[in-house]
């Protein structure tokens, strides 16, 4: 009987005359079952078999992992030529809380590893599948009926009261792997937000906003994590890398309005920083804007008090399985890379950060943690800055010719960062040029921006630390707090003001009113995103449609300067080198760029390079890791021997496996039976060799040792009383054939670890003893 179906032919022994209808059915069930198990196993993980016990009269199970046919086997062949990660769309099903565990057990084989691993069903379900010895039908077990080798025990098919045969019982092992889904910031700069899944752990990375826009597209999609249910169940924590707006902007409209109450992880400059520009963001979007549908200032304080604050380079353990860790970013005051690690899968995100350091900052350093995944920034993905010392050199130059012809300067700002550096850029050039034209900063981030830079001064590179106690570099002889009314004063002056990106606030208002004459000049020191004021000017646009549908001409001179403290090209593709990830994954920045440095990343590195879109999911299989120890004794044994393996070369160590609280040694021999308390026992493997000669076994052995002694000199041969020859640890032996006298039978047996040698002189003595003078 047979079916064809994609080629695949199902064939059954039980169609011959003296078979029952049952028998025939049955068969047919076996025979189609197998074929659909083998076709499952090629297209999900691996899949660990395991021998049930056997009742008695059953047949013995041969071999416990079946043999694939060789339609399977090519299923299976072109199931692993697919196995390269790909992106695709996103369905919004909800994360996984958690899936059902791999518990060890007891030892099988796998292709790799000799372990076993059995699945908790947590709800009593059914266990592994066998085929009924009377009529064939299927049937199965319940997690009641398990023992503790995690073999089924009772089981029947409700119509026979018969014992069944066993079939065998499948467990599917879950290999792991890490997913990437970007809420914000794919293929996009602003509204942070990135979604990882890994080893069955939930995080969200950074949680803000995008400046471009003042409708629902402000804050990230959530309903990506769960169209139902609470936030809390299926994330296990979020993690703010800094302070800016675009990456911290909606976690209150997170936490209070969606609703989630676990876990925020930031560090503790974050955590100051943060309540003060979440409050003035408030006070733009509701106080001026109107806007009804915002977080309040109570919900602020709310979500602040689920804040975990973190130090740099501090392993903080969020459960049993789930830890992370801060590295230095450079950046802004307090921001923070950080490596997010379950078991031996480990992924980075950077963040926002700077690799160059500047006047009052460092640069961001990781170690060589080599993760599976590195998530980056590419903010300027295909930008190489030029000397800082010419781009200082410029931008003074410009704001100096513009003050002399009597030209106002606006340098749009944010509060703490850029600011800092360009106050202390200028002030040191005021003094030095002994000018007397007023600098202003929007008041009151001045006495802030101190009061932070001294209570986190740890945070600002060698050079600020060193000279701190003598002067505080902040506090400014030349730059003044700034009033509303200063900015209709005739004659030149230089002002900071917030926000940055010219898209609210004061240094809006301050633009509306010097764009229309040519003296002035607005220099943009950041990037800006597109949507923003800062954005439209940058690209060329001279008229801009304000709010009420106000057309403001623009007169004033632009200049763009990067001061930026993001890593240009080179700093991306240096931070790559310094943390050898097997993948790297973009976020934070513009497609094209993106793909241009995609391109870079993959031809220098070697390892796969991921753009994806918001919405979009990146799947990434992991190749676990077992860690082992190795006691010191077998390393002393082998150190000895002189076979102490070469840097990243696998080197092969014999010794036992021992596993004990979940943890994994690896010992000698000797070691091992001292600790479990076991007699030695002697594995050798025997060799017959049979020899064409009529003399006696006493002068067969002693023609062996003559040949073996001449041949071989380099080792120790050795003739025995007892008529047996030794080669090192090698033992021969000659015997009398029991049916042909004129044959001897040279029986060659060795431990394994003289293998080598036992299969040498194996094939020397197949070869013949050479002939004894007459």
């Amino acid at each position: 009987m047979g079916s064809d179906g994609g080629g695949a032919v199902v064939s059954t022994p039980a169609e011959g005359k003296g078979c029952s209808r049952g028998q025939r059915w049955g068969g047919l069930i076996k025979a189609t079952i197998r074929l659909l198990w083998e076709t499952i196993l090629c297209q999900s993980a691996p899949v660990v078999y395991r021998d049930a016990a056997l009742p008695p009269g059953s047949r013995q199970v041969r071999d416990p992992i079946p043999r694939l046919s060789p339609q399977a086997r090519s299923l299976r062949l072109s199931r692993n030529l697919e196995l390269q990660p790909k992106v695709q769309p996103l369905p919004r099903p909800p994360l996984p809380r958690q899936p059902s565990r791999l518990v060890a057990d007891h030892p099988i084989r796998t292709r790799h590893i000799r372990l076993r691993f059995r699945r908790e069903d947590r709800k009593g379900g059914r266990l592994g599948g066998c085929a009924c010895a009377q009529c064939g039908g299927p049937r199965h077990g319940r997690a009641s009926d398990v023992s503790a080798r995690g073999v089924c025990l009772r089981l029947s098919c409700g119509r026979c009261t018969r014992a069944a045969e066993p079939w065998f019982e499948a467990t599917s092992l879950t290999m792991p792997e890490i997913r990437v889904t970007p809420l914000g910031a794919g293929q996009d700069v602003g509204r942070s937000c990135i979604l990882v899944s890994i080893s069955g752990k939930n995080v969200m990375l950074d949680c803000g906003m995008h400046m471009g826009y003042n409708d629902d597209r402000r804050f990230p999609d959530f309903s990506y994590i769960t169209q139902s249910g609470r936030l809390t169940d299926f994330l296990d924590c979020v993690i703010i890398s800094h302070f800016h707006l675009d990456h911290c902007g909606a976690l209150p409209y997170f936490s209070e309005m969606v609703g989630y109450d676990g876990p925020i992880y930031m560090t503790h400059p974050t955590q100051a920083i943060c309540p003060i520009l979440l409050e003035d963001y408030r006070k733009i979007a509701v106080d001026k804007k109107g806007e009804a549908n915002f977080f309040t200032s109570q919900m602020i304080k709310d979500c602040m008090k689920k804040v975990v604050a973190v130090h740099l380079h501090q392993t903080v353990q969020v459960d049993d399985e789930l830890e992370i860790k801060a590295y230095y970013a450079g950046h802004v005051l307090g921001a923070a890379m950080f490596q997010i690690k379950v078991g031996s899968e480990s992924v980075v995100y950077t963040g926002d950060y700077n690799m160059t350091p500047d006047r009052h900052l460092g640069a961001a350093w990781i170690d060589k943690c080599r993760p599976n995944l590195l998530i980056t920034e590419s903010t300027y993905a295909t930008t190489i800055r030029d000397s800082k010392r010419c781009r200082e050199r410029d931008f003074l130059k410009k704001v100096h010719e513009t003050v002399e012809r009597g030209g106002k300067v606006l340098i749009p700002v944010f509060a703490l960062g850029r600011a800092q550096e360009l106050c202390i850029l200028l002030e040191t050039f005021w003094e030095r040029m002994n000018l007397k034209v007023p600098i202003y900063f929007s008041t009151g981030l001045t006495e802030k921006a101190n009061h932070y830079y001294k209570l986190f001064i740890t945070w600002t590179n060698q050079k600020i630390r060193k000279t701190f106690v003598q002067r505080n570099m902040f506090e400014f002889k030349h730059i003044k707090a700034f009033d509303r009314t200063f900015a209709d004063n005739p004659g030149p002056m230089v002002v900071f003001a917030t926000p940055g990106m010219l898209h609210a606030g004061q240094s809006l208002q301050i633009f509306r009113k010097w764009a229309g004459n040519e003296k002035n000049m607005v220099i943009m020191p950041g990037y800006c995103v597109q949507g923003t004021v800062g954005h439209k000017i940058l690209s060329g646009q001279r008229k801009l449609e304000m709010e009420g549908r106000q057309m403001l001409e623009v007169k004033m001179q632009v200049e763009y300067m990067s001061f930026s403290a993001h890593a240009d090209a080179k700093g991306i593709m240096q931070l790559v080198g310094q943390a050898e990830p097997e993948s790297v994954l973009l976020v934070h920045g513009e497609a094209k760029k993106m793909e241009f440095l995609r391109q870079k990343i993959e031809q220098e590195f070697r390892v796969s390079c991921y753009m994806p879109a918001n919405g979009e999911t990146v799947t990434l299989p992991t190749s676990p890791s077992i860690p082992v120890g190795i006691s010191l004794g077998l390393l002393k044994r082998e150190m000895v021997q002189g076979l102490l393996p070469e840097a990243k070369k696998p080197r092969l160590l014999h010794g036992t496996l021992i596993m004990k609280d979940s943890n994994f040694r690896l010992v000698s021999s000797e070691q091992a039976l001292k600790e479990l308390g076991l007699a030695e026992h002697q594995l050798r493997f025997t060799c017959r060799v049979h020899l064409q000669d009529t003399r006696k076994e006493q002068e067969t052995a002693l023609r062996v040792y003559s040949h073996l002694k001449s041949t071989l000199k380099d080792h120790c041969v050795q003739h025995l009383p007892d008529g047996s020859v030794t080669v090192e640890s090698i033992l021969i032996q000659a015997a009398a054939h029991s049916e042909d006298p004129g044959t001897k039978v040279l029986l060659v047996s060795w431990t394994y670890q003289d293998e080598e040698l036992g299969s040498f002189l194996t094939t020397l003595l197949k070869n013949g003893l050479p002939q004894a003078p007459s």
